[in-house]
């Protein structure tokens, strides 16, 4: 009865453990607006599914809500992990709907974009708490050292996230990675181009390294 017992707690065990190693690891993608996130997302999921699945564009906070794509299977290698695509809303410390009348919105439009990207911004710092990793998406022809990019590396670290960043943009003539790992020496950094997929071999070596210490 006793070794019985013990055998359905091994098994149980063992059971708990094997759904433990195959859940699926769920990757965010944060940054500032425009840093090029979803342009990024949409390139993994093109690479290893054939099809997008989020919407880029050059006006700002074109992404007022969390988007998934799941089960993905990124491979590089001999190496291959199973994930969920998660494109966050682009962070910012102040949305202003006149932001968007510079893009040609009619002012009730712009109003309710406005609205739409502030609830998109609380939606994406709730989400970290289901997020397993996450890739810090950057401009890597801006300064880096803003305070949208101080409070988002300071939330991942606070609650222990996992994550690289992503130096985007460098097909642009004054784009620099090296300027963002001087600015982040303590972090990894990957310059990439979301756009042309400049770096992005390598790219997908750094990301199965992060979420395989998950």
């Amino acid at each position: 009865m006793v070794f019985k017992r013990i055998k359905n707690i091994i098994k149980k065990s063992f059971i708990s453990k094997l759904f433990k190693r195959k859940k699926k690891i769920k990757v965010g993608f944060y940054g500032p607006p425009n840093a090029g996130k979803s342009t990024l997302a949409n390139r993994i999921s093109q690479d290893f599914t054939d099809e997008g699945f989020t919407v880029s564009s050059s006006i700002p906070h074109e992404t007022r809500e969390v988007v998934i794509k799941e089960s993905v299977i990124i491979k590089k290698g001999d190496k291959e992990v199973e994930i969920d695509l998660v494109d966050t809303p682009g962070i910012a410390t102040k949305i202003d709907y006149e932001d968007f009348l510079k893009h040609g919105l009619k002012k009730q439009e712009a109003k309710a974009r406005a609205k739409e990207a502030t609830k998109g911004v609380i939606d994406a710092i709730k989400w970290l708490e289901n997020i397993d990793a996450v890739v810090m998406v950057v401009d890597a022809a801006q300064d880096p050292l803003t305070q949208v990019n101080v409070t988002i590396l300071g939330n991942l670290e606070s609650r222990g996230i996992p994550f690289i960043i992503a130096a985007n943009k460098i097909d642009l003539k004054k784009a620099s990675a090296h300027k963002i790992r001087e600015v982040f020496p303590n972090y990894e950094v990957v310059g990439i181009s979301a756009k042309t997929g400049k770096g992005m071999d390598y790219f997908y070596e750094k990301l199965i390294e992060l979420v395989s210490k998950g």
